[in-house]
């Protein structure tokens, strides 16, 4: 079996449970506004960012650990396409974990609304870009 099988196994499971958080996220959020586009282009940014970030590390460290002999690959088991001395089929557990992470916080709930604690600071509302909304000064 090659490490692309075994990553297909893996990936397959991830996708089913990405698109089951795409589902219960739509439908827990199809009566609700939609958010502002700053915002949406905020998360959007983020997520990006965060994709490059571990991509990157991914490979300086599976790179290093190569290197040092901390893992090793079975040639006849490998597609053969590198990144540095990395085999590509290492990349594909950090994306699994940038698509089962987000899915799995959906799953459980997502962002959990902000309570009062009694201090005054709001009453529980948020606004289209999930920041609380202050409560308003009465006479």
């Amino acid at each position: 079996m090659t490490y692309w099988a075994v990553n297909a196994v893996f990936l397959g499971l991830v996708a089913a449970i990405g698109l089951a958080a795409l589902v219960v996220g739509w439908f827990r959020n199809r009566h609700r506004a939609s958010s502002a586009p700053l915002a949406r282009r905020a998360r959007l940014g983020g997520a990006a960012l965060a994709v490059v970030v571990l991509l990157v590390m991914t490979a300086v460290f599976d790179n290093i650990m190569i290197g040092v002999g901390l893992v090793g690959y079975d040639e006849s088991r490998i597609s053969g396409v590198f990144v540095g001395i990395a085999p590509l089929e290492d990349f594909a557990y950090a994306i699994a974990a940038l698509a089962l992470l987000p899915s799995v916080w959906v799953l459980l709930g997502g962002p959990k609304r902000p309570r009062d604690g009694g201090g005054g600071r709001g009453d529980g509302r948020v606004d289209a870009g999930g920041d609380p909304v202050q409560k308003e000064a009465r006479p």
